[in-house]
């Protein structure tokens, strides 16, 4: 009955819409009632490669509790879903339209010649849609944003050009924490890095921790803002994003919590997410390759629990700093009206890591040493990745991780409280990052301006979740919608408690495969089966077959670039 009264309400809006157009155009602001009250401040957190079940309120065992406090008097969201990398996301995050049509239908640096020219494929942001920062700022917002942005590294590309008044940010897609990749021996290889301020080349202060700076920053700007307005505040940290560095008094808080191995990990980590409601009592997770873990010598094995000891300390550190932020707004008098949305941008990554992509001769270049010893794992001389193993146990109980279009790569948790939303409650229905503009659109009371800056623009294709954090409403979407991706020429579509996934080996980015490859498409009842375990394609062809022109539609719909024929020929495309 629930989705039936948000359909019908949705249609006398349209209705609406409508009846305005004929009158003399679309409603703006100025045709709403006037506001009594000031809007609540928006203030956006977003976690580079968070796994799903990494945070203490999800059924982690790192140390969050200025998150999990968050979420105490929140909701948390456990039926989220991103993309399955980091720039597509946050196109689709900040413009509420699917990344294919603004300009990151795939990772700039993963372009192929297919891709290159095609509208939605510019590897930056473009302009076909405005950003929240964009419309926020033309309905009265300071808007401001610290952090890692890639989504355009060139003039006309940055936060400042994109509706952010104030900005510090990082325009690359990883960097070292500790600043130590931005002097000459870094830029004579091109795998130097770039900060932007206001707009204008920055630096960043060597050996500062990179998520400590941007909440200092974010922290400066706040106070430098007009009291006034309303505030919409971006802070994109960097951690836990590759490479594995973190500062090392929270290092040695993690010493030998993980010697027990990532099955034992994985183990506790289900149980405590059965005890909080995260999953249902009889959910059976994706496993964790035992086999892998006890083929290790000892060596390998101590590298690799140095390697979640240092994970979970950018974790614990990422919300140390969400700590810093929340007391500065309380002691401001701030806090009661501000919005707070967490979310990860994708799933944890678990790929081979052992030095920059665009540094592939570590040391070649004085300057450009790497030591990825065991003494050496976590500061600012090393550079690697957790691996596949435990990014398995961030991705609890879910399938994958980073890069996949299991569930593991793109369901993610979010975490969102403040004015107009219940505490303490939890709610799986299926959300969509897109759904991030429409739902702050209308918490803040805004209208959906058709043309920013003086041009047309598309409007948030997302669903706003204004009556389901209120309670009014259990879901935002019926067990008829469909949800799809695309990235890298993976697929993958879901309507209702089915999914529909075709994952063949990534384009030249890792010269390994993993068991997940597959060259054909599967089918996962998620409702019993949200580990992905049991593909129902042989069994229920008919369905698949749906569920595949389901994607279609989508693909149509959003001018996805399929891949030629020499590609779709190795990876089993039967299109």
């Amino acid at each position: 009955m629930a989705a039936i009264e948000v359909s019908v309400r949705r249609a006398l809006l349209r209705l609406l819409v409508a009846a305005a157009a004929l009158l003399g155009g679309a409603p703006s602001t100025a045709d709403r009632p006037r506001q009594t009250t000031r809007p609540p401040n928006i203030l956006l957190i977003v976690a580079d490669d968070l796994g799903f079940s990494d945070l203490g309120s999800f059924g982690g065992e790192i140390r969050t509790p200025h998150l999990d406090a968050i979420a105490r008097r929140g909701v948390r969201l456990t039926g989220f879903y991103t993309s399955s990398t980091c720039s597509p996301t946050r196109a689709m995050l900040l413009t509420g339209v699917d990344n294919h049509k603004v300009g990151l239908g795939s990772m700039a640096e993963l372009l192929t010649p297919e891709q290159r020219g095609a509208l939605g494929y510019e590897g930056y942001l473009n302009e076909r849609a405005a950003t929240l920062a964009e419309r926020l700022k033309m309905a009265g917002f300071d808007t401001m944003m610290t952090g890692k942005w890639h989504l355009g590294r060139r003039r006309g590309q940055f936060p400042s050009d994109r509706g952010f008044d104030r900005s510090f940010a990082l325009l690359q897609g990883d960097h070292n924490h500790f600043g130590y990749d931005q002097g000459p021996a870094y830029r004579m290889v091109g795998a130097g890095r770039d900060y932007v301020l206001n707009g204008q080349p920055a630096y960043f202060p060597l050996g500062v921790y990179g998520d400590d700076y941007f909440t200092t920053k974010l922290i400066e700007f706040l106070k430098q803002r007009q009291a006034q307005r309303p505030f919409f505040a971006y802070l994109a940290f960097t951690g836990p994003h590759w490479p594995l560095q973190a500062p090392a008094e929270d290092i040695a808080r993690y010493r030998h919590h993980y010697d027990a191995g990532p099955v034992v990990v994985q183990k506790a980590r289900l149980e405590r997410m059965k005890r909080l409601g995260i999953v249902k009592d009889d959910v059976v997770p994706y496993p964790v390759d035992a086999a892998a873990w006890n083929r290790m010598g000892p060596l390998e094995k101590s590298i690799q629990l140095r390697k979640m000891e240092v994970y979970a300390a950018m974790v614990d550190r990422l919300d140390q700093n969400v700590g810093r932020i929340i007391d500065y707004l309380k002691r401001s008098g701030q806090l009661d009206n501000t919005i707070i949305i967490f979310l990860s941008d994708n799933g944890a990554e678990g790929y081979p890591i052992e030095h920059p992509f665009d540094l592939p001769q570590p040391g070649k270049v004085a300057g450009t040493s790497i030591d990825n010893s065991l003494e050496s794992v976590g500061t600012a001389r090393s550079y690697t990745g957790t691996g596949h193993l435990w990014a398995q146990v961030s991705s609890t109980p879910f399938r994958g991780v980073k890069l996949d279009m299991t569930e593991g790569g793109i369901h993610t948790p979010a975490i969102i409280a403040g004015p107009g939303v219940r505490s303490a409650k939890l709610n799986g229905t299926v959300t969509h990052v897109t759904d991030v503009v429409s739902t702050v659109l209308d918490l803040v009371h805004a209208s959906v301006e058709r043309v920013v800056k003086g041009k047309p623009v598309i409007a948030p294709e997302g669903r706003s979740w204004i009556d389901l954090l209120a309670g009014r409403v259990s879901e935002v979407r019926s067990e008829r919608d469909m949800v799809g991706w695309e990235l890298l020429y993976r697929r993958a579509v879901r309507v209702g408690r089915w999914k529909a996934v075709f994952q063949p080996s990534l384009i030249p980015l890792f010269k390994e495969h993993t068991p997940l490859d597959q060259v054909h498409w599967q089918l996962f009842d998620l409702k019993h089966d949200p580990g992905e375990i049991h593909d129902l394609a042989a069994e229920q062809p008919q369905r698949l077959n749906a569920m595949r022109r389901e994607w279609e539609r989508y693909a149509a719909r959003n001018s996805v670039v399929l891949p030629g024929r020499a590609f779709a020929k190795t990876s089993g495309d039967t299109r």
